[in-house]
């Protein structure tokens, strides 16, 4: 499993468009990945569940990784948030 915790840049947090982004991201590979915040979390791939969590600019995730391609998708994700979020 890999983790990392990053704290949200968008101005208006994870809405539909980053969190439609994310989910399209997440989708591409193997391992499971899950967002959370606070006591809520969402696996990455499910867009209703990750706009579900609220999360607002300021507010920090964590994300967990586990599975086959866990790096690949590690390395990625996190280059993601960097980007987008």
């Amino acid at each position: 499993m890999r983790e990392f915790s990053y704290t949200i840049k968008d101005e208006v947090g994870i809405h539909a468009r980053p969190a439609g982004l994310l989910v399209k991201e997440a989708k591409k590979y193997e391992s499971k990945v899950v967002i959370s915040r606070e006591a809520k979390s969402a696996e990455a791939t499910k867009l209703m569940a990750v706009m579900g969590l609220g999360v607002k600019c300021g507010e920090t995730v964590k994300v967990e990784i586990t599975g086959a391609d866990e790096e690949a998708a590690y390395e990625s994700m996190k280059a993601f948030f960097e980007s987008n979020l």
